[in-house]
């Protein structure tokens, strides 16, 4: 089974990522496929290059080929990304047919940006079996 983790609560990646499954990912253990994990609201923070937990995911990712990517606008509010909202106009609010371009600034290696056009993108050819909310 293939699956990718959606982290929308607070310390699901400094606890339930970090403590859990990572280190079963790391060991062979996790017992699915992880696809992908979308990093929300301060969990965007342990994608900075340099966070134990950053590099350990960048690790795994490089050697499963598994997605990191952070929210846009989580990154750019915490300037781990320079440019502008993918998918939503900054001035007005609206959404847009053509995307903004927003790029990582001092992530960990591997690690993206984008919104859910993005993500869903990105798995498109590798699509996860279950999304999980963590």
């Amino acid at each position: 089974m293939k699956v990718a983790y959606v982290l929308n609560t607070p310390r699901a990646a400094s606890y339930k990522v970090a403590q859990m499954i990572l280190p079963q990912l790391e060991a062979g253990t996790h017992g699915v496929e992880v696809v992908g994990i979308f990093f929300f609201d301060d969990n965007v923070w342990s994608l900075r290059k340099g966070d134990p937990i950053g590099e350990r995911l960048s690790a795994v990712a490089k050697e499963t080929g598994m997605l990191i990517m952070a929210c846009d606008n989580c990154a750019l509010e915490r300037n781990l990304a320079e440019g502008e909202p993918r998918w939503c106009d900054p001035s007005s609010g609206e959404g847009r047919t053509e995307p903004g371009e927003c790029t990582p600034v001092d992530m960990v290696d591997g690690a993206g940006v984008g919104c859910f056009p993005d993500l869903y993108a990105a798995l498109g050819g590798n699509p996860p079996d279950q999304v999980i909310s963590l």
